[in-house]
Formats: structure tokens, C-alpha cells, sequence
């Protein structure tokens, strides 16, 4: 999925009557829409994170590919032409959950 991360408060939600949502993980819910299944953007529950899938934006221009997360589980059969940051599953959860308290 191409998606892009926004400053969380940015985000603007025009009408949210069928925007359905679950947790995923101790640190992350996933947002959708519940009329046809889309999967809309994720956000962290601590509010620092969002990350918006690129379909569901009124104005995609000014989009690049600037980095990859869970580079680690990408088939070997492909590669971006262009080069970008790159970061493991283990690295992006090592970076979501820093700070967090896990008694």
C-alpha cells in the first residue's frame, strides 16, 4: 500500500458516519471505511503518528516515495527504482514503541 504519514492534527475527515476502526496493536489502530471494507489510514493511540493510505486523499500532488518500512519482508522479485530510507519490521515497532511503559 502507498501511503504517506501527516502531522496527526492535520488530518480533516470530511464525513465520518461510516468510518469504522480496531486496534491492531498494543500501539496502533487501523481506520476504515465500514460501508465497503477500504482501509483508510492508521494512527498511533498516542496521537504522535498517522499514516494515510494515498487513495484516500482528495489531492495526491506533491506525493514521493521517500522511505520503506518492514523492508525485511519484501519479496526478493522487486525493488523501487529509486532509492529511499529504509527501516525492518523490528526497527519501525522499535521506533513506535519507544518511551512506552510495558509492566
Amino acid at each position: 500500500m502507498f501511503a504517506t504519514e501527516i502531522v496527526p492534527a492535520s488530518l480533516k475527515i470530511a464525513d465520518d458516519t461510516d468510518l469504522g476502526a480496531y486496534q491492531s496493536s498494543e500501539w496502533g489502530e487501523r481506520l476504515f471505511c465500514k460501508a465497503c471494507g477500504t482501509p483508510l489510514f492508521w494512527r498511533s493511540v498516542d496521537g504522535k503518528h498517522a499514516v494515510v493510505s494515498a487513495g484516500a486523499l482528495d489531492d495526491k500532488s506533491g506525493l514521493q516515495l521517500a522511505s520503506q518500512i518492514y523492508i525485511d519482508e519484501k519479496p526478493s522479485y522487486y525493488e523501487f527504482a529509486n532509492k529511499t530510507a529504509t527501516m525492518t519490521g523490528p526497527e519501525f515497532v522499535a521506533m513506535m514503541t519507544a518511551g512506552t511503559n510495558k509492566d
